[in-house]
């Protein structure tokens, strides 16, 4: 047996390790860990609430839209307010012009240039894969990066600058929607969709968003322009490979929900397991820190009654993540869990079938491109220009509130305490800290150590690709899970 440590692996930020016990030519056991501390939550701690709206999105460049609406939620839920329909409306955009972005950078940027390393020259596919997704170089890189600013530029009018804007706001957005804009916006929703259409799907938006069952899908790529798309170039790979055998964790899904509009949200919050949906109970979330470098209470708690103080001598730590549980339980968040506890029969079947893996986690990715820029085509149209965007009111000397959503990554929370005018606690819990979580007090192991194990590793093999697949198909994010 051998032990190796692995990373950097994301391509925007490399703080992640994770170490492997390998044996007869697979992973037999795998500890996650964030080698690096940041502390915002204690850079909060005493500021006045509303300061948080200014704080929060500096914990990352790539989600710093969603730490601000998981922030406005918290503070308006400590307040009492709630945005109106417009404000929800131009929030739900923000919102998914970067969640949008970031699954696109995901597929072109991060995930496909794998497939371009030399381990695989001799497969059938690789010249066509090297050409098109090699980093940088590739055609793919080319075709996509001009879509995404074009795309970006929503991001320009409704928020004014991206990341770290301040334009969303607890009662609802500071800048107002003109009825010229809304014509401008659904001309940038229109190329974007005409991207996703000729080159990543080869297909309406519609058509992807109606597939029904894991049969429905390969009947889909058979077909010669889909298999000749990009995500048919995928599906060719992941069925070349068998990544549906690859890094399977828990098969237990979790969603806070995200896009509401009047009440109703787009995806519900809910959580997935053995083939069930169910209701989310926040109260049974617990942060555990048996195995991080914190100092160690005496029994996991609530993020509302959690702390965050750091200890690099803690005698069991091997991270600076926390483990959080859901009811004593390691769960999945990210676009499966989203999709799954929605209810989509596509996602639903593919996970019938083969349970959470690496190809599942890519088509639920792709699959929100589909179903949410028909969404944001409707929330343009929904706009009335005339009538309010923000609500203003002011903060309780005394309040408690939470901010519960979904990044691309799956879900982030924010608990918020305040007393005497001021932040008595702020505890945040980012996507990645759930899927890249360590071991529990039970010695329970976080997502991805679960999904790593039986990892097949090749003779000679440094790095294992069969690693790297897996641990991209949950994207990290390592700045937002040590927050």
């Amino acid at each position: 047996m051998s032990r190796r440590i692995i990373g950097p692996f994301n391509r925007v930020e490399g703080d992640l390790e994770v170490q492997l016990d390998i044996e007869d030519g697979q992973v037999n056991d795998a500890w996650v860990v964030s080698p690096m501390y940041r502390g915002f939550e204690q850079m909060l701690h005493g500021k006045n609430p509303t300061d948080a709206m200014t704080y929060v999105p500096r914990i990352c460049g790539i989600c710093s839209v969603a730490q601000s609406v998981a922030a406005a939620y918290a503070i308006a839920d400590a307040q009492g307010i709630q945005m109106p329909k417009n404000g929800e409306l131009a929030t739900n955009l923000i919102l998914a012009n970067e969640n949008l972005a970031d699954h696109l950078t995901h597929f072109y940027m991060f995930f496909m240039p794998d497939f371009t390393r030399d381990v695989y020259q001799n497969e059938p596919w690789f010249d066509t894969m090297k050409t098109r997704f090699y980093p940088v170089k590739g055609t793919a890189a080319k075709d996509m990066l001009p879509a995404r600013a074009q795309f970006m530029h929503m991001m320009g009018m409704l928020a004014g600058k991206w990341p770290h804007t301040l334009s969303i706001q607890p009662g609802g957005t500071s800048r107002a929607i003109t009825a010229v804009e809304k014509v401008r916006l659904l001309g940038i929703l229109y190329q974007f969709r005409s991207f996703l259409e000729n080159t990543l799907f080869g297909d309406k938006l519609e058509h992807i968003a109606n597939l029904s069952s894991s049969k429905d899908l390969q009947a889909w790529v058979m077909q010669n322009e889909h298999r000749q798309s990009d995500f048919g170039a995928f599906l060719t790979i992941a069925d070349s490979l068998n990544l549906a055998a690859m890094g399977n964790a828990t098969d237990h899904f979790m969603s806070f929900g995200v896009y509401p509009v009047a009440g109703k949200k787009l995806f519900d919050a809910g959580v997935w397991q053995d083939g069930i949906a169910s209701p989310l109970q926040p109260e049974t979330i617990k942060e555990d820190v048996s195995h991080s470098w914190m100092k160690n209470g005496s029994e996991p708690k609530h993020p509302r009654e959690g702390v965050t103080i750091p200890d690099p001598d803690m005698k069991d730590g091997y991270t600076w993540c926390k483990a959080p549980r859901l009811g004593g339980d390691v769960v999945e968040v990210g676009a499966l869990a989203r999709q799954l506890v929605n209810g989509h029969p596509l996602i639903q079947s593919l996970v019938a079938e083969s349970g959470g893996n690496v190809r599942n986690r890519i088509v639920a990715r792709l699959l929100e491109l589909a179903l949410v820029v028909v969404e944001m085509e409707k929330w343009v149209k929904e706009v009335q220009p005339d009538e309010p965007f923000y609500h203003l009111t002011s903060m309780p000397d005394e309040a408690e509130g939470a901010g519960m959503m979904e990044a691309a990554r799956g879900s982030l929370g924010h608990w918020l305490q305040v007393k005497n005018g001021r932040i008595l606690n702020y505890q945040i819990i980012a996507p990645t800290t759930w899927n890249f979580a360590p071991r529990d007090i039970h010695g329970q192991l976080g997502a991805l150590e679960q999904a790593l194990l039986g990892a097949p590793v090749r003779e000679g093999e440094d790095t294992p690709v069969s690693v790297q697949h897996i641990v991209r198909s949950f994207d990290p994010c390592m700045v937002c899970t040590v927050h």
